[in-house]
């Protein structure tokens, strides 16, 4: 087979003797991400990031959690804060948090109960609630805010299930001996509209909610009042998902995570700006835009190690107090990789 003068210098690396020394290699990095509107600047190009190839790949959420950790073709992308946090506590390193938070939620307008309940936040203990799911990220959430009720989690009946759909939750954690899963052949709000459950946590509104017509309702209908008053007790705006890549990653490119830190935050800007700018998603989102400015800062969505060292930290005594881990771990454990690179320049 005969090759030709180039592909023989390209082959043998001599491709660049007597000319320019060859451009440093850009890395390639494929993210798999929820399609959240807040990334709408990197999704269409708008901003593109510098110091590195970035596909964008978007998707349902389920899908993109699954591929971010498990698909061999992709680099890394959202996951679950909780399952970081149990691979840290069980030793496995495979994965390298960069403190990027896709997903935040407060968590009080997640719970639900049927029409007509007299039920209030601090009136759950001795009763049965259900859960999505024991051993996930906003289960945790929700446990933290029955502690910021005085409620002891320990001392309600949870029933794991789906939600609308029965369904058996596989449990990335033993179950303590005051949760059960559901019967099979039973969704959480089937159990719920029975009276076999007195209420449950969903982080998707269930599909029999109205909040008038019911038959399932809020608990606390005009929930933003509260949550805010949460947010000034706590400081908490509960993180969720974060950013992560694959530790063969990581280790060709320690650099990239200040350089995806920074990107993150250029297309967080660029979000709020618009936001700020053309507030007219809804009729009054402009009020609501002021009045979470005069709240939570304007940055209150803003990435970070520091900015965001106190919701992590609370997220992971919370999952301590759970016994979803067997240790305490630090904040610091949690991004150690970023800090030991991100020493050289700001985090």
């Amino acid at each position: 087979m005969s090759v030709s003068r180039r592909q023989f210098f390209i082959t043998t690396g001599l491709a660049s003797l007597g000319t320019k020394a060859a451009a440093p290699q850009v890395p390639e990095i494929a993210l798999a991400a929820s399609d959240y509107l807040r990334f709408t600047p990197l999704a269409t190009g708008d901003l593109k990031p510098t110091g590195v190839n970035l596909t964008w790949i978007r998707g349902p959420r389920s899908e993109m959690l699954r591929r971010a950790t498990s698909d061999p073709d992709v680099d890394g992308g959202e996951t679950s804060m909780l399952g970081h946090l149990l691979r840290i506590d069980r030793g496995d390193r495979s994965l390298v948090a960069i403190p990027v938070f896709l997903l935040r939620n407060f968590t009080l307008r997640d719970l639900y109960v049927r029409s007509g309940s007299t039920l209030t936040p601090r009136r759950l203990e001795g009763r049965r609630v259900g859960i999505y799911n024991w051993a996930a990220s906003g289960a945790v959430w929700y446990r933290q805010l029955l502690r910021y009720f005085d409620q002891d989690p320990k001392a309600i009946h949870w029933v794991v299930g789906g939600v609308d759909r029965a369904s058996r939750v596989r449990h990335r954690a033993p179950l303590p001996p005051y949760v059960s899963d559901a019967p099979e052949d039973k969704s959480l709000s089937e159990l719920l509209r029975d009276g076999a459950i007195d209420a449950m946590f969903a982080p998707l509104r269930p599909q029999h909610y109205h909040a008038i017509n019911g038959p399932i309702v809020r608990l606390v209908p005009d929930f933003r009042p509260m949550e805010k008053r949460y947010f000034e007790d706590t400081a908490c705006y509960p993180t969720q998902h974060v950013l992560v890549l694959r530790r063969e990653t990581w280790e060709r490119g320690p650099e990239l995570g200040p350089r995806l830190l920074e990107l993150f935050q250029q297309c967080e800007s660029r979000f709020q700006e618009g936001v700020h700018h053309f507030p007219y998603s809804t009729p009054w989102m402009n009020a609501e835009v002021e009045e979470t400015d005069l709240l939570m800062g304007e940055d209150f969505h803003a990435h970070g190690f520091e900015k965001n060292r106190h919701e992590v930290d609370v997220f992971c005594r919370s999952a301590f107090e759970d016994g979803l881990t067997k240790r305490r771990v630090t904040v610091e454990d949690y991004f150690a990789e970023f800090l030991q690179s991100a020493r050289k320049g700001p985090a």
